[in-house]
């Protein structure tokens, strides 16, 4: 088929849902100007959804206007850090407009950090100022605080903006105001009325210094700038097809790139409500559906599983979503088969990292994902707007053949400026505009990306390459796994073997030797998993990613 959108060696715009471009025309300049627009065409529209809580656009304008007043009041200045240690509560998207209101970056961290993780985040990036929650203070930030100071210390409590204090999430939380800190409602009511001096940005100002999980190392500062941020949330509107006002269920930490973007940036740019619910838990996020009606999300398969799952889930629990996506992890089909079966609604994939942004790509919004007939992956989407993929040798960067698995790289103006105080790791990582990802992956003649595992995470036993993604997808096939992951251990006659961890699902009962043969009659003696542990639940990031590292010690049943 000869499609005249095809261009640029990139086969996969064919495969784009009728009348999209193969590349967009970003209508922001930054995301500041995006969250004002917003702000221009629907001041009385509600911003934030929290709990029985509720603030509009206005009101999120009027309240970002007053903090940002008061750290400029306290010396914060143009190309600070803003550091937010918060969980999915309307102050961190008030403290994010703050900081750009004056020029600064904000700086989101996953406040599950203990000292040690923060004060290298601290160490690295010499934030102006703290804003982090009361319950993390006294036992995280204060002791991080006396070795690695900051100027400014602006405590919050999540029980603020909402009475409901849903004992499931909030049961724990009291107030509880550390010595030394600055309260952020009474800094707001003290500047009230006040605007910060206007400020102008060019796409390639940074907006939020982002840190990769460390999973691979010391954790790394993403420089993603105002451009990327207004990029990627007009790809997931575009693509996605999220209407004007639609309300996003904001499953996904507001700390992570998902939630910056496919929930808080996406947000600012349809000018509909984002719901919080302070926390991953699943029977609150399935009352929040029920309460809000959201038309849109993105989260980890995990979270989506462990709602599934949930007894209070329901067949029309999700028949409010126009569309649900995935990211962060690989589905697997039989995942995507049983969910839709429930709720009738198919989950599409999209894949992306912090330094990409989010979206790499995504599946189109009128097409379903294939399987790869090798590896039994699901397809990850094809290459989003404006966006070049290659898969390149792992030993010498050649370019590879369809069809052939190697590392994806990834050119496109979502791929950030670099790496926070890292020139060697962003020359390393960013080579002629190409972000070499880490991630071993297959693209098909047509354009289907498939993601096959972490470069890292491949097993050598006795000499064969085990990628663990493919053991994985036979795992979630036996009808009494709820979850799975697969590692490489230690094994002195074959260097490294396969070992399985599941969990299962509400009631069902199995043997490790019952999974041991199970596998063993679907695959090739040297992938089927030799030992396997049976766990109530995986250990995972707080994003839901399982964290296969965590693993590979243990007990060994079976």
């Amino acid at each position: 088929m000869n499609d005249p959108r095809m261009a640029d060696g990139r086969p996969w715009t064919q495969l784009y849902a009728p009348g999209d471009p193969t590349d967009l025309v970003v209508e922001h300049n930054d995301a500041l100007s995006m969250f004002k627009a917003a702000v221009a065409r629907a001041p009385e529209r509600a911003a934030i959804l929290y709990f029985d809580g509720k603030l509009t656009f206005a009101e999120l304008d009027a309240l970002s206007d007053a903090l940002a007043s008061a750290l400029l009041e306290h010396g914060v200045q143009r190309g600070d850090r803003v550091a937010l240690f918060l969980q999915n509560i309307p102050q961190f998207i008030i403290g994010e407009l703050a900081a750009w209101k004056l020029g600064a970056i904000a700086m989101p961290i996953n406040p599950m950090n203990r000292e040690r993780e923060l004060s290298i985040l601290l160490e690295d990036a010499q934030p102006k100022v703290i804003i982090a929650q009361e319950s993390y203070y006294h036992d995280v930030v204060g002791k991080t605080l006396a070795t690695h100071p900051v100027p400014l210390r602006i405590s919050t409590s999540e029980l603020d903006f909402q009475n409901r204090n849903d004992p499931r999430v909030l049961g724990q939380s009291h107030r509880q105001r550390p010595e030394g800190t600055w309260d952020l409602l009474e800094l707001v009511e003290r500047h009230r009325g006040q605007r910060p001096p206007v400020v102008q940005y060019a796409p390639s100002d940074v907006a939020m210094l982002v840190y990769t999980s460390g999973t691979t190392g010391v954790p790394k500062g993403a420089m993603n700038t105002h451009g990327n941020v207004t990029f990627t949330a007009q790809v997931y509107r575009d693509w996605i097809g999220v209407r004007e006002g639609a309300p996003i269920l904001a499953i996904a930490p507001l700390f992570h790139i998902t939630g910056l973007i496919g929930h808080i940036a996406l947000s600012y740019l349809v000018g509909g409500p984002i719901i919080l619910a302070y926390r991953f838990e699943p029977g609150v996020m399935l009352d929040a559906i029920a309460e809000y009606k959201p038309e849109f999300t993105v989260a980890a398969i995990t979270a989506l599983i462990a709602m599934m799952n949930h007894p209070s889930a329901k067949p029309e629990s999700m028949q409010s979503f126009h569309a649900i996506y995935s990211g962060g992890a690989p589905i697997p089909p039989t995942v995507v088969e049983e969910f839709e079966r429930k709720f009738d609604q198919y989950i599409r994939n999209a894949y992306g990292l912090t330094e990409t942004t989010s979206p790499v790509s995504v599946t189109p919004r009128h097409l379903r994902s294939p399987v790869d007939p090798v590896f039994g992956a699901l397809s990850v989407g094809t290459p989003t707007f404006n966006t070049h993929v290659r898969i390149v040798d792992t030993e010498n960067g050649q370019v590879l053949p369809p069809g052939e698995a190697g590392e994806i790289v990834v050119r496109g103006p979502q791929v950030v400026a670099g790496y926070w105080n890292k020139p060697e790791e962003t020359a390393k990582a960013i080579r002629e505009g190409w972000f070499h990802t880490g991630d071993i992956g297959v693209l098909n003649a047509e354009g289907w990306l498939f993601l096959v595992d972490r470069k890292k995470d491949m097993i050598n036993a006795a000499g064969y390459k085990v990628w663990p993604r493919e053991v994985e997808d036979v795992l979630y096939t036996h009808p009494a796994v709820r979850e799975a992951a697969v590692v490489g251990v230690p094994d002195p006659y074959r260097g490294e073997t396969v070992k399985a961890v599941i969990s299962l699902k509400p009631g069902a009962s199995v043997t490790p030797e019952e999974i041991i043969e199970f596998c063993k009659e679907r695959m090739a003696a040297y992938k089927y998993p030799r030992i396997v542990e049976i766990l109530p639940e995986l250990p995972k990031t707080p994003t839901g990613k399982i964290l296969r590292r965590e693993l590979r010690g243990g007990p060994n049943k079976g």
